[in-house]
This record gives C-alpha cells, sequence and structure tokens, in this order.
C-alpha cells in the first residue's frame, strides 16, 4: 500500500470478480478488481439482488414504454422487465437506485458491468416490447443511468472499457484526484485547494485548459465566497476538465514542457531516447507512464521540486501502472 496517496472509495458491480451473482450465477473475473485492492475501499452491490431477484434469476430486459402524455419529439421511456414472469421492476430498481445512491457519504468512482440492464453504463439494447427481438435503440442500465445522473463528476466506467491501458489510466488518474480531493473538501481551508490546484496544474492543462483557467480564478476567489461554495463550483469544473481523457497532442504537448526544464543538464543520447519513446506515445505503442516516467526520473535526479510536485508524473500508485490491453473499448486517437 502506498500511503502517499488518498484510499478512494469505489462502488462496484457484485458480479465482477465478488460475487456469484449473475442471472446465471456466475462470477466475472476481473484482474483489475484484485489489482485495485490494496489502494481502494469497494463497495460491492448487484442491484437485481438488492430489489429481489434471486440467483438464478431469469433474465431482465430493457424496454421502450409506451407515453400517455408525452410531448411529440421527446425521447421514450425505459422500463426494466421480465419476459419469462411478465414482472416489471422499473419501479423497484428506480426506488433503489435512488436510495442507495442518496446513502453514498463517500464515493469517488464507480466500475460497472457492461452490458447490463442494470449497470451498463451505456450501450445497452432497449428491445421494443418484452418478447420482442428487435431493438428500439441503446440506452444506459436503468441503474447506470442514475449514476451518471446523480454524480456526473465522478470517475465511472465499465470493467470492458477498463482493458484498455490508456482508458484505464485516465479512470485512476481521475479517481484518485477525486480522493485527493474529497481529504481537501474535509479540511475545509483554501490553502489546501490552493496546493491541490497547482499539483494538478499539468493533470489539467492536458485534459481541459479553458477549465483549468475557471478552476485557477476559482482558486483565487476574489468575491472571498465562503469556502463551501467554492468547493462546489471548484469540484464541478474539476469533474467536467476530467470528463474525457486527454487527446494525444496536449499530452504530448505537457511531456515536452517538462523535458524542456532539463535541455541544458542531459546529454545528447538522453534526448535522443527521450525523442523514440514520445514517438512511440504518439503513434500508440508507449503507454504515457513511459515517457513521463523519464522526466520523473530526472526530476528526483536535478532535485526540480515543482515537477516532483506535479501529479501528472504520478498521479496514482506505481503498482498500478500497466501496458496490458485488450483493445476493447479502445478512444479514437486526436
Amino acid at each position: 500500500m502506498d500511503d502517499s496517496f488518498p484510499q478512494p472509495v469505489v462502488v462496484i458491480s457484485g458480479c465482477l470478480d465478488f460475487e456469484a451473482c449473475r442471472y446465471n450465477a456466475q462470477l466475472i473475473p476481473f484482474d483489475l478488481v484484485g489489482e485495485l485492492e490494496p489502494f481502494v475501499r469497494y463497495v460491492p452491490i448487484c442491484p437485481e439482488v438488492e430489489i429481489g431477484l434471486g440467483v438464478p434469476r431469469e433474465p431482465i430486459r430493457l424496454v421502450q414504454l409506451e407515453k400517455s402524455n408525452c410531448e411529440s419529439g421527446s425521447d421514450p421511456e425505459v422500463g426494466l422487465v421480465q419476459p419469462a414472469t411478465g414482472v416489471d421492476v422499473t419501479r423497484d430498481m428506480l426506488g433503489f437506485s435512488s436510495r442507495f445512491l442518496s446513502s453514498l457519504d463517500e464515493v469517488d468512482g464507480f466500475i460497472l458491468k457492461n452490458r447490463s440492464p442494470s449497470c451498463g453504463i451505456h450501450g445497452v439494447k432497449v428491445y421494443h416490447g418484452p418478447e420482442s427481438s428487435s431493438t428500439a435503440f441503446r440506452s444506459p442500465g436503468l441503474f447506470a443511468g442514475r449514476v451518471v445522473e446523480t454524480h456526473p463528476g465522478l470517475a465511472i466506467e465499465d470493467e470492458e472499457r477498463l482493458r484498455n491501458y490508456r482508458i484505464r489510466g485516465h479512470f485512476l488518474t481521475k479517481l484518485f484526484a477525486l480522493a485527493a480531493l474529497r481529504n481537501v473538501e474535509k479540511a475545509g481551508r483554501m490553502s489546501e485547494l490552493g496546493r491541490f490546484h497547482a499539483r494538478y496544474k499539468l493533470v489539467l492543462i492536458a485534459n481541459n485548459q479553458s477549465e483549468m483557467r475557471a478552476l485557477g480564478r476559482t482558486v483565487a476567489n476574489p468575491e472571498r465566497l465562503p469556502f463551501e461554495q467554492v468547493m462546489a463550483a471548484y469540484r464541478e469544473h474539476f469533474g467536467h476538465a476530467l470528463r474525457q481523457a486527454p487527446r494525444y497532442t496536449a499530452v504530448v504537448n505537457v511531456l515536452e514542457h517538462g523535458a524542456g526544464y532539463f535541455k541544458d543538464r542531459i546529454g545528447r543520447r538522453e534526448k535522443s531516447f527521450f525523442r523514440s519513446q514520445l514517438q512511440r506515445y504518439r503513434e500508440g505503442r508507449a503507454p504515457l507512464s513511459a515517457v513521463a516516467s523519464l522526466i520523473h526520473s530526472w526530476a528526483v535526479r536535478f532535485e526540480e521540486e515543482y515537477l516532483l510536485d506535479q501529479a501528472f508524473f504520478q498521479p496514482y500508485p506505481g503498482d498500478l501502472m500497466s501496458v496490458s490491453d485488450s483493445g476493447k473499448g479502445r478512444a479514437r486517437r486526436a
């Protein structure tokens, strides 16, 4: 356990390496669960079991519902039914989701089951009816949809996308940042928020420069607003800034900026090796950590305190660094 990092709180679908609670009584192996376990506090949950569906159970599915008094052009409602029994569990799932999510005092992220009618974050099939074989459209699962609505700024992913190292790296960066920000909120001091903002400056530059500037203005607090109000605004903008993985071009700019601190202190061969690794990153043949670790090593050697304090070069515990990649969920390069 790396004590220099805060401990994030992660709500996770119980079927992901915790309990054989899927409709077919299966457990889904997912290596990241064990890798993360020493560093996070898990809150495993199976919404389908929580609303009284047994294990094993007949499958449930999302269906398109008719609207009796809907405005023209509005989105159709989505229901959750069990075709084999004819039972409609829509209200039960929505009620549980509201109760559970409102009960969470501390949470930094969610890892949810891909394509599940309850936990799928996106792309879940919505059928024309309980017995229909045709898909009307795709939607989040009922539980996952409420997660995204109520906690939009948190680190939220499904297990399939997390098998892609770039997506996983961004998720972990955001997860540990939000845990650190939660500690700042507990401390209740503007000085702590200022230190947090300074530490995440390069992360913010890589992700969203306009939001970084907005966050800087929030921390400056020229109106002398109460800490709670400033914190709420900062959290909202920070979550938006890290909503998506950064563009390759923006990350390359940050890496080149960091390397610039050592242009007169490293030799020709080191510079050449850095450029080759940077090119490999540009081409998607090397992870960010392979290049960032070079700059971090120079910062250690030359005691460059500004860079040593930047979360960009070590955003989460080193034991979680990995280049394994299924290729699934791969984000398009920009």
